[in-house]
């Protein structure tokens, strides 16, 4: 057991906690805050969303540990806070909750923009709520309760400091009477080009053992109407290649088999891109390839690792049939994605777009723009109503 002190919704607490134990279990199965919600349990809903020293943050993935001498504020220590009362109004009166499992972290993370960015337009409040996922409104009205709170907001009316220090959720001060209330210094604005830079992660230094040990193994096959010389030749064009794949695009010029990109994931609200490099063998003897590819997603923290070996084979003297075999390591709050059924529904989905973007492009076409950016939530809702609708078939004998 650990000992842990901190502020909760502004009362003094001492305890002792498992190590292991997760906040959000803290605060409901040890002081009764039921108001914290949880959902997913991997930091994607954001049901259990709270202030943790006035920035939100999940906690079902903060252990309780983690926020020795924090300040924490829920959902119940805003009852009297002036801007979520006008929220919890403006939610009401724009029908922007149903069942109400998100509301509680919708809430803290719509006060969070509230406080935070008064002059935030839609695309923007859209942007800042990625985290927070409803499965009753659509969003509409949420996000037309913050814009009606945001055009009368006066930021002084607050009891809650929006955000009172720099550094990652949960930093805290260490000293004793250090003063904890400091006003928020404004963030420096970074250039796209260094922010991307900084998020890129390297191929090189990665355990691809572990990899291939431990990956999640997919194999797909497909097969392309021209000759295997031809498509080989095709697949030396890392750019190239780069344009079939929906979601990909290369962000830097390939030089030796290496390159720079990034992959573009939409789940839902939620938009994932993983900037990393990618390294290639190609044995062309045996018309055989073997990709490393490592990424990061800044704004979730996830990282993703990638063994894809593919090998051509002659059908005929006009066809090529391709087999891919990908070996992957997801972690950080997109773990979800890696849940099997929802990757083999988007592998599917993957080679059929690659099969068709590949064909347009041997015989010299252009790839549409809908397939620059993965859809993977509505790939895997469309592939959950098929199997439905199959079942359906079967079960009155019309399959």
């Amino acid at each position: 057991m650990s000992k842990l002190k901190l502020a909760i919704n502004g009362r003094a607490v001492d305890a002792e906690v498992e190590p292991r134990m997760h906040l959000a279990d803290f605060l409901r199965g040890r002081q009764f805050l039921t108001g914290t919600h949880i959902g997913c349990e991997h930091g994607v809903c954001g049901a259990c969303t709270v202030l943790i020293d006035g920035a939100p943050a999940r906690s079902c993935i903060t252990f309780a540990v983690a926020c020795d001498g924090a300040d924490i504020t829920t959902i119940e220590g805003l009852a009297d806070d002036p801007v979520a009362a006008r929220l919890r109004e403006a939610f009401s009166a724009n029908h922007a909750l149903q069942c109400g499992y998100c509301t509680p972290g919708m809430l803290i993370s719509a006060r969070d923009i509230v406080t935070r960015l008064p002059d935030a337009d839609e695309p923007r409040i859209r942007a800042e709520l990625s985290g927070n996922l409803c499965r009753c409104t659509g969003y509409m009205g949420i996000v037309a309760a913050v814009k009606q709170v945001l055009a009368s907001h006066d930021p002084a009316a607050s009891s809650v400091p929006a955000r009172i220090a720099l550094g990652p959720v949960g930093a805290h001060a260490s000293k004793e009477g250090e003063d904890r209330a400091a006003p928020a210094r404004p963030a420096r604005r970074v250039r796209a080009g260094a922010a991307r830079t900084a998020a890129v992660q390297t191929a090189a230094g990665v355990d691809w053992k572990a990899v291939e040990a431990e990956g999640v193994e997919l194999k797909q096959s497909f097969q392309v109407s021209f000759p295997r010389d031809h498509v080989w030749r095709f697949f030396a064009d890392l750019e190239q290649v780069a344009r079939c794949m929906p979601g990909a695009r290369l962000t830097s010029v390939p030089q030796g088999g290496r390159a720079e990109g990034e992959v573009n994931v939409k789940l839902g609200p939620i938009v994932g891109a993983f900037a990393g490099s990618l390294e290639v063998d190609r044995d062309d003897a045996r018309f055989r390839g073997l990709v490393r590819s490592a990424g990061r997603d800044s704004r979730s923290a996830s990282n993703a690792r990638a063994l894809i070996s593919y090998a051509l084979a002659s059908v005929g003297e006009a066809a090529t049939r391709v087999d891919i075999s990908v070996k992957f390591v997801l972690t950080g709050a997109l773990a979800q994605f890696s849940r099997g059924g929802l990757v083999k529904d988007v592998a599917d989905h993957l080679t059929r777009a690659f099969a068709r973007n590949l064909e347009t492009a041997l015989a010299g076409g252009s790839i549409a723009a809908s397939d620059r950016v993965l859809d993977a939530g509505t790939v895997a809702r469309a592939a959950f109503l098929g199997r439905i609708r199959a079942a359906l078939r079967r079960l009155f004998g019309r399959g």
